[in-house]
């Protein structure tokens, strides 16, 4: 471990407590680097990536994971401006920074004259949170998803993807990497899926989990069965489940325009407590 007192620098499996430790002062908002520094020890080897650390009279401040995805953690608009003079002098390696809205702000201001342009910004992203049961019915139809649904559940996961992200994960021959990723999901029990008739009709993943909370992705509900209330009742399963099995908190981000995702996550019982930027290349 370096023993730089100031500044910024990568982290090793010597630096794992204290980040957990600063992760831990908002474990939910920071769950994805929770997950990430637990799940790998922050051995790069297993990070595929680093994780940075700024650092004053010794103590760390504030991160950054830096990887496929750029998140601060813990950062004020200082410490991303910080981050972002080291990622200027490495070149980006992120295909999406994410984060709280402050930081992800500075963050790109700071990068954006030497950076590629991006292909999107979302920058008001309302973080939804619940830590006790739904406040609606949950489907008793939704369950855990197994390798044997996974005829119906990869192309309804392809299709959620491309609708929400404006590309196919497909894209430039990635398809085997996003299969791979979506049996990950089903093997860990941590997608979960309705079917009426053998047809896919709801459908949502954790994407990452702590022991203080889980975050959900990949809600979609085919175009054709919307308005039915199948968001709102299949998400109060998972909700149901998840809080029971995996963690007791469950949140989620949003894009501010999707009013009818906004409206079914209130529904259930989801409230804001945050606001995330999103900036994809």
């Amino acid at each position: 471990m370096l023993t730089t007192r100031d500044g910024v620098r990568p982290l090793g499996v010597a630096d794992l407590e204290e980040f957990l430790a600063l992760a831990g002062r908002d474990p939910v908002v920071n769950v994805f680097a929770d997950y990430r520094a637990r799940t790998t020890s922050l051995e790069p080897r297993w990070l595929g990536g680093e994780v940075w650390g700024r650092f004053e009279d010794g103590r760390m401040r504030a991160a950054c994971h830096v990887g496929a995805n750029l998140v601060p953690v813990q950062a004020t608009a200082e410490d991303a401006r910080a981050f972002a003079e080291r990622a200027m002098s490495k070149g980006r390696m992120a295909s999406t920074v994410v984060g709280p809205h402050a930081a992800v702000e500075a963050f790109w201001r700071a990068v954006s004259t030497t950076w590629s342009a991006p292909r999107e910004i979302r920058w008001q992203q309302p973080h939804l949170e619940i830590a006790g049961p739904p406040l609606v019915a949950s489907d008793p139809l939704v369950r855990r998803t197994t390798r044997q649904d996974m005829a119906q559940l990869y192309p309804a996961c392809v299709a959620m993807y491309t609708e929400e992200v404006g590309l196919s994960p497909e894209t430039g021959g990635s398809g085997d990497l996003y299969r791979a990723r979506v049996t990950q999901l089903v093997s860990r029990g941590w997608s979960f899926a309705r079917f009426d008739e053998g047809r896919l009709v709801f459908k949502a993943e954790v994407a990452c989990a702590s022991p203080a909370a889980a975050q959900i992705q990949g809600v979609w509900v085919p175009p054709e069965r919307r308005g039915e209330g199948l968001a709102e009742s299949g998400m109060a399963a998972v909700v149901d489940i998840v809080r029971r099995e995996i963690a007791p908190t469950v949140s989620l981000y949003v894009n501010e325009w999707n009013e009818p995702a906004r409206r079914a996550y209130r529904a259930v019982g989801f409230a804001e407590t945050a606001r995330f930027s999103t900036i994809m290349f």
